[in-house]
């Protein structure tokens, strides 16, 4: 059986910094980005922990490939995507906590 994954965008409080990733689990993702899971990690350091955007898609494979994408556009490329999904910002943990 085929694993599924997901590509997400989190960021801090004042959205001044966003980071991209992937992941086979993103509900347990996000809460190791949220309790500083691996404290010296770049998302712990700039205490980026509110999920604003996520894309789930049928392989990790897949899901790593669009990572690659999104990595190689431009933030404002980001800024957009996230708009279009989640214009309010608002953070999205609550909607995935309990998949």
């Amino acid at each position: 059986m085929k694993r599924g994954g997901s590509v997400y965008i989190i960021t801090n409080q004042h959205h001044t910094t966003l980071y991209t990733g992937v992941t086979s689990d993103l509900p347990k993702r996000v809460s190791q980005h949220r309790e500083k899971f691996y404290p010296t990690s770049f998302t712990a350091k700039y205490n980026i922990n509110k999920l604003v955007y996520f894309e789930n898609l049928p392989t990790i494979t897949e899901a790593i490939a669009r990572e690659k994408k999104l990595k190689a556009g431009s933030r404002q490329k980001k800024i957009d995507l996230v708009n279009s999904m989640n214009p309010k910002w608002d953070d999205l943990f609550e909607v995935i906590k309990k998949w």
